[in-house]
Parts: C-alpha cells; structure tokens; sequence
C-alpha cells in the first residue's frame, strides 16, 4: 500500500482528480489542488474519531453505526465548503450548494458525460450547429474524460452487449449480484443528453450552451435499491474487518463508489471517508489514485477493487482504449 509520508494523513494521500483540473491558467489549477488541504483536515477528524471507536468497542453494529456517522459528517461537511465557495462563472450549470446535499434517491441517478467533452477544454468555444464546445486548449479534464470514453467503448465490444446500454454486474460480500452502475452510448445516450438538458432547465438553469451534440457516452449511478443495499454491504465489511484486512477496505471502495448518496460531492467525500477508514484498518493512511472514481465506474469490479498503489503492485499504466 501507498501510504502517506510517515503513515499520516497528508497531502499526498489527496491527489487532485485531473477531472478537476479543466484550466490551462495557473492561479486556477493551484487553487483546486489546494483542495487537498481541506481534506486532510476532514479526514483527520473523522480519523480520530473513528479510532477512538474501534478502540473502545469491538461490536460490528456499535462500528456499523460509528461508519455512518463518518460519512454523514463529511457530507456536510462537504455541503459546508460549498456554500462558502464561490460561485464560478461560465459554466454551464452554476454550483448549487443544496445539491451537496440532495439525495439521489429522491432527484434521479446522477448522469456524467465522458468521451470527448469540449467545454472541458480551456478556452473553448461554442458551436450552436452541433451543439459542443470547440477548439480550446486540451487540459487533464479533457485528456480524463477521453481516455475513458474510449476504455468504455472497448468494455462495450468485449462484452458484445447488445444495444447502447452496459450495466455492471457487482458481486457483493454476502455473494449474491446485483446490477450497477450503468454505460450508455449511442442513440440512448443523445437522448439522454436531451433529458438531461430539460432536466436542468427546469431547475431554472441556462441551458443554452448545454452540450447535447457530439457523441456522447454518460456514467449513469444504479438504480435506488441497489444503491442503497452496496453502501450498507461496505459499511458492514468495514465494520468487520480485522486490522490490515486490505481486501475489504479494497471491496468497500468499490462498493461505495458504486453507491454515491448525493447529487452533488460524492467523490470528496468517499475518497476522504476512505482515507480516515483505511487509517484505522490499515494502520497508515493509503494515498488513492487520482481517477479512483473512474476506475470504479468505468472498467467494471474484476479491474477496480485491486487499484495501482495497493499492497504488492507497481503503479499500473493508465486506461487506454485497450483497457
């Protein structure tokens, strides 16, 4: 395992997402990296809180609830950091704090656009015939979101799905299956695309420069029940696990970016639950990959529970649309 300097909880276990980093200006990409810094702080809270738990009861329902409590901190705390920011100008849809903590189950799945996605580039322009953004300057958003788009087109054609829709199937721990997250592609999703585009008109968004052309592949969370049941499954492992299980911290990661609970923050929030986790289980704070979330909705659980950093493996080369 890839651990902090000393075993800590620092900035190295926060690498930036490089779909954060959707700008070529400086001053903008250090203040997204500086996010990190947040996170550190959060994730020790939540570290020794949950260290003082395990020492002091060892019951899987006591931890189970102590888990729980964790990640509910850490959503609004995340939630917080939203309505302090500021807002950011020229996106296509402006941060709404409240969506931070808006629950999925009640809003419809969550639905992120990977493959070629113009307005990721910086300084790109609008093109109102084909509805993309064009031109511009490449960034590690666009270069992200491409290499993925291609890694789910190649998981399409070795699965020989029919159609434009994959779901992945997910082995949880008790041994049963149960279906996903989707990939959809195609005609279904240039619908999508458009239903996505009412979807935030009606929230009273400006949707004008909505990118609904191109061709467009979308990540779509599962279905509220199954969500619901992966996150209670990984809160149950992690509430199991021995001291160095590795393994289950491994398969909880999986599971939870599986089950995201919030329309909006999902992803800072279960990379720094995890790491605050995987403190206590491990004994050192692991360092997650930069794309961990990708990873974990893209190339299916067989290539995502055993990620580049963890115990015993060299850093692993990056998707491709070979992957």
């Amino acid at each position: 395992m890839v651990h902090s300097e000393n075993g800590a909880i620092g900035l190295d276990c926060f690498p930036t997402p490089h779909l954060a980093l959707n700008s070529a200006d400086a001053g903008e990409l250090r203040r997204v990296r500086r996010f990190a810094e947040w996170q550190v702080l959060a994730a020790g809270r939540a570290h020794a809180v949950l260290s003082d738990e395990w020492r002091a009861f060892r019951g899987r329902s006591r931890r189970v609830r102590a888990l729980l409590a964790a990640y509910h901190e850490l959503v609004q705390w995340r939630y917080g950091l939203a309505r302090a920011a500021p807002s950011r100008p020229g996106t296509a849809v402006p941060v709404d704090p409240e969506r931070f903590l808006a629950p999925i189950d009640h809003y419809g799945p969550n639905c992120d656009r990977i493959g070629r996605v113009g307005r990721l580039r910086f300084n790109s322009t609008w093109n109102e015939d084909d509805r993309v953004f064009t031109g511009g300057v490449s960034t590690p958003a666009f270069r992200i979101t491409l290499r993925y788009g291609r890694a789910a087109q190649s998981r399409f054609l070795r699965s020989g799905a029919a159609g434009d829709i994959l779901t992945n199937s997910v082995r949880l721990p008790d041994g049963t299956r149960i279906d996903g997250n989707m990939l959809v592609r195609g005609a279904a999703a240039r619908e999508l695309a458009r239903e996505l585009a009412a979807r935030v008109a009606g929230r009273g968004c400006d949707t004008r420069r909505f990118e609904t052309g191109g061709d467009p592949i979308y990540v779509v969370t599962a279905g509220n029940s199954a969500r619901a049941e992966m996150f209670r499954q990984a809160m149950e492992l992690l509430a199991r696990a021995g001291t160095d299980d590795v393994a289950s911290w491994q398969q909880a990661r999986f599971l939870l970016y599986q089950a995201p609970r919030t329309k909006r923050g999902s992803d800072s929030v279960i990379r720094t639950f995890l790491v605050a986790v995987g403190g206590v289980l491990l004994g050192a704070a692991p360092r997650l990959v930069h794309d961990v979330d990708l990873r974990c909705l893209v190339l299916g659980q067989d290539r995502a529970t055993v990620l580049p950093g963890d115990p015993g493996l060299e850093p692993a080369p990056r998707p491709s649309e070979n992957s």
